[in-house]
């Protein structure tokens, strides 16, 4: 099936979808789809194929990957997939117009490409897949060593659009990010001097969540508006600066917090094992990376960069470049050992 580049309002364009569906899915016919939102930068290329093919070899799900990119990085990325082991795979690119963050986000004139339009993309989930009622959005760092369909069934609390994994949960709080300040909490992220932020009245010292890795009921996530809600804080923040600027600071994160302010559930801690990006030492166990159910390398140090934690072990799901265009800049430091 194709789909034509038909305009939209938002400027949402599906571009293609692969048409032949894997013979394991159609072993019944009834099998729920599962929708995995991700972005795809040509830079960072070499992650989403590491996920989603992580993804798709730990499940028997009916998984389908919505792949939102820029239009320069989709003849790239259709190569990569219909040239490698991942040509089966059920995907849809989907075009981002960056114009959707007019007005949206403050620039740095003397930085022109500070801001990455695809890291706003998950503001959008009900766009890019319209017709399901819950779906998964994941970062291009993350590795899946389990089954995906357990994150979807995550349960969500009765009129929640969302489920995340806070950063004061028993996972994290056993290792701290050196240097990470107030990281953890909403000090961190928003400014507590601008009246906007204190007529909130949001504690300042409430757990902040991650929002790389999350399941989103879209039902309810149309119902409160949410995309409308997150334009209107970004749009506030281009007026009066009410995020904070300390190093925890995040340009995706803040209007998350805001609206999703006691109004989240959570996910399983062990379905967002993160901060292996955080530095080049290793801050977790052989025993425990093995059994996490999905390792999340936010922070400074990817595994496709020259040095990280455990870069081994994300190496397992990566799959050359055939055009040769992406290649893997680390050097191996790291031996991986289980016992």
């Amino acid at each position: 099936m194709t789909y034509r580049k038909d305009s939209s309002p938002l400027g949402l364009q599906p571009i293609d979808f692969i048409p032949e569906v894997p013979q394991r899915l159609t072993d019944d016919q009834n099998d729920k789809e599962i929708p995995v939102v991700i972005t795809a930068s040509d830079d960072r290329l070499g992650g989403v194929i590491a996920t989603v093919n992580s993804i798709h070899q730990n499940t028997k799900s009916n998984v389908a990957f919505h792949i939102v990119t820029l239009n320069d990085t989709v003849d790239h990325l259709r190569l990569w997939l219909s040239k490698t082991s991942l040509e089966n795979v059920k995907y849809r690119i989907l075009d981002f117009d960056p114009h959707l963050l007019d007005g949206k986000v403050r620039t740095d004139s003397e930085i022109p490409d500070s801001i990455k339009p695809l890291t706003f993309a998950r503001f959008y989930m009900p766009n890019w897949v319209p017709n399901a009622e819950k779906a998964i959005y994941l970062d291009d760092d993350v590795i899946v060593q389990d089954d995906i369909l357990e994150l979807y069934n995550t349960k969500l609390q009765h009129g929640h659009a969302a489920a995340f994994s806070d950063e004061c949960d028993s996972t994290t709080n056993k290792f701290a990010v050196r240097g990470a300040g107030n990281q953890y909490n909403y000090i961190g992220f928003l400014d507590y001097k601008k009246e906007a932020i204190r007529k909130l009245a949001m504690k300042a010292s409430t757990c902040s969540f991650n929002p790389g890795v999350f399941v989103a009921n879209l039902t309810e996530w149309k119902l409160q508006n949410v995309t409308k809600q997150l334009e209107k804080w970004m749009a506030l923040n281009v007026a009066e600066e009410i995020y904070s600027r300390t190093p925890a600071g995040s340009i995706t994160t803040p209007p998350l917090l805001i609206v999703f302010y006691k109004r989240h559930s959570n996910i399983d801690p062990m379905w967002n094992v993160r901060h292996l990006g955080s530095s080049a030492g290793k801050r977790y166990s052989p025993q425990f990376v093995k059994a996490a159910k999905l390792l999340h390398w936010n922070g400074h140090f990817k595994p496709w960069g020259r040095t990280t934690s455990y870069a081994e072990v994300w190496e397992k799901w990566y799959i050359p470049d055939p055009t040769n265009k992406f290649n893997l800049i680390r050097r191996h430091t790291d031996i991986y050992e289980t016992k």
